[in-house]
């Protein structure tokens, strides 16, 4: 293979595509991103950046026929002329039929059931009345489609919150008492050989329904560990997924496992992949939708991650504060996105923190969060 003479096409110009792009770019690949914003920041880092909707049917057909091989760092897609292209020939990893499966969550839940993979009971909602009498309160209401990083989540604690509850299509799990949320990080490449990477735990910002922290490998037993690995690769094996794949779940107080929801993409929880194992996510799914084989999954050293969100009520041009006072803790690791505006909660960047002692790696990650801030400059915020 000469990598210099392969495209890879990549849907998607966020953080997720800039540091699969950077990964590609290390072995020569060249890149073409779609992505709606101009110099967005995979786009900057690609050999070619097409400027498109997710939805623009002509672009994304600019796209597949440029490349030997297609893929994407977000659901929200369309998955229509994905599918049309793909049976011309165009070779699209993940299947565009996986991403309709799992871009409606709803559909995604009837997946899970249809193939014995343990979940929250759930049921789609016509009447909210009538899914908090069968469920019981409190219950959690999900978007069907669209929601992301916190959006189109809302616990209903009891009838006085259905006035606020969410618009459109949606659909109601019940309420899981959780030890932990766990994430298995798992690859699948074209000849259907899988790799899982270390298990990791992840710790939500309860005001904003977004994740906080990454912790890996994750504090539980072996037999536990043993459990949620077989589920991911029941999960990737029904599926027939192509690339690496994020299962999420749930560690209930009884010990089982419940997978909560599966992303067909590189994802926040498999961050911590780039400065502590032998092969970051990144690149494993570079190789696995490319042919070439599977790299190691081994953690070579216990990391934290912490994600570096917008703070709250700042809007406008970004600056970190803390940014010289982070470094100085040894072991961090900084990204930043290169987003151009910061937002409440917006995700502008992670830093992971690697140590031999993961209850050190704990520590020093609480102090780059009281350092290390994303806000706007005085003079650079946006009024609404």
């Amino acid at each position: 293979m000469n990598p210099n003479n392969f495209r890879i096409g990549i849907i998607g110009g966020g953080q997720l595509g800039k540091m699969l792009i950077r990964e590609a770019k290390q072995m020569d690949f060249k890149v073409i991103a779609l992505d709606p914003t101009p110099g967005s920041p995979g786009g900057s880092m690609a050999d070619e950046q097409i400027i498109g909707d997710f939805y623009d049917r002509e672009k994304i057909i600019e796209l597949v026929k440029k490349c030997d091989v297609t893929t994407f760092e977000i659901e929200h897609i369309d998955t229509k002329i994905l599918a049309e292209l793909e049976k011309e020939g165009h070779k699209i990893y993940p299947s565009p039929r996986i991403l309709e499966i799992i871009k409606d969550k709803s559909v995604q839940k009837e997946m899970m059931v249809e193939n014995n993979i343990p979940t929250s009971r759930w049921e789609r909602i016509s009447d909210l009345k009538e899914t908090g009498k069968r469920l019981g309160f409190p219950f959690i209401q999900k978007s069907c489609r669209g929601g992301y990083d916190g959006r189109g989540v809302f616990l209903i604690k009891g009838e006085e919150d259905f006035e606020n509850a969410l618009k459109g299509e949606s659909f109601g799990e019940k309420y899981i008492d959780f030890k932990k949320e766990l994430a298995v990080l798992v690859a699948r490449d074209i000849d259907g050989k899988i790799k899982c990477f270390p298990i990791v735990e992840m710790v939500f910002d309860e005001g904003a329904n977004i994740c906080d922290t990454v912790i890996a490998p994750a504090r539980i037993d072996s037999i536990i560990a043993d459990k949620a690995i077989n589920m991911a690769i029941k999960c990737m094996e029904v599926l027939e997924g192509v690339g690496v794949f994020a299962v999420e779940m749930f560690l209930t107080e009884d010990d089982e496992i419940l997978v909560n929801e599966i992303a067909p993409r590189v994802h926040n929880s498999g961050h911590f992949t780039i400065e502590a194992c032998m092969t970051s996510q990144f690149q494993q799914h570079i190789r696995a939708i490319c042919g070439i084989p599977l790299g190691e999954t081994e953690s070579l050293i216990p990391s934290v991650v912490v994600n570096i969100l917008g703070e709250e009520n700042e809007k406008g041009n970004p600056y970190y504060e803390g940014f010289k006072e982070a470094l100085e803790i040894p072991g961090v690791n900084i990204h930043i996105y290169g987003k151009d505006i910061v937002k409440p909660y917006r995700k502008m960047g992670h830093a992971t923190i690697i140590d031999s002692d993961i209850e050190k790696a704990l520590y020093k990650a609480g102090k780059v969060k009281k350092v290390l801030k994303a806000i706007a400059k005085e003079e650079d915020r946006h009024e609404e």
